[in-house]
């Protein structure tokens, strides 16, 4: 795990990197004293993760992470500051230190990174043969799209349903619609992809899948219509 330390004061820069080796694989590749050198560093590196001060001269670790944006590059925030927390939470940073940092803290926030990192390795695919892979604790499974009753986002997981078991996996749900095939699947809400062949009813408002009401937004309302006939 490569992660960089940003913070202009040298103090902080050096707790952080002896915290850091008190975690086996977890290795800081460049220490920046601000957040437009690291800005600058990371247009042609890549790192995992950052440890990234919040009041800096220049640039501020909020307006570095929102240049991040649409990057897998983890954050987590080390600051004196607590009034920053709300709006460092809504840009999905990993967590949130406090300084001074205590060792204990500061390991339950990387062991959350690591466990977004191992969630990365374990993308749900799709086969010719037409079965989904979900890792299910330690164990990948294969799961049928026949067995699949709908798919919903809830955080940074798709839960998949069938009749017997949910299984939840880290991603998102713009990934699992366009893996699920559109022949079997279609989208009906931001939150919901359903399969057709498992709709039972159509109301106002929503559908009818397995005892489940699951609602339908006005902007997909028509293309289902379509889709199951409906006139």
């Amino acid at each position: 795990m490569k992660a960089l330390i940003v913070d202009d004061n040298d103090i902080a820069r050096t707790t952080l990197a002896h915290l850091t080796k008190q975690v086996p694989d977890l290795f800081i590749v460049s220490e920046f004293s601000n957040a437009i050198e690291a800005y600058h560093y990371l247009q042609s590196h890549s790192v995992d993760l950052i440890f990234l001060d919040i009041e800096m001269p220049e640039m501020t670790g909020i307006e570095l992470t929102k240049t991040l944006s649409g990057k897998e590059t983890i954050i987590i925030f080390t600051t004196s500051k607590k009034e920053y927390a709300l709006e460092a939470f809504e840009l999905n940073i990993a967590d949130y230190l406090l300084k001074p940092i205590m060792p204990v803290r500061f390991l339950q926030a990387v062991s959350k990174v690591q466990t977004i990192l191992e969630s990365r390795k374990e993308n749900v695919e799709v086969t010719r043969d037409e079965f989904l892979f979900v890792r299910d604790s330690n164990i990948t499974r294969r799961l049928k799209l026949d067995d699949i009753f709908y798919a919903e986002a809830m955080g940074d997981y798709v839960k998949f349903y069938t009749k017997e078991k949910m299984f939840a996996i880290h991603g998102k749900m713009k990934t699992a619609e366009e893996r699920l095939p559109k022949d079997h699947f279609i989208r009906v809400h931001r939150s919901y992809i359903v399969s057709v062949g498992k709709i039972d009813t159509l109301q106002d408002g929503g559908i009818m899948i397995n005892g489940k009401f699951i609602p339908v937004a006005d902007a997909y309302r028509k293309v289902l219509n379509s889709r199951m006939n409906v006139f």
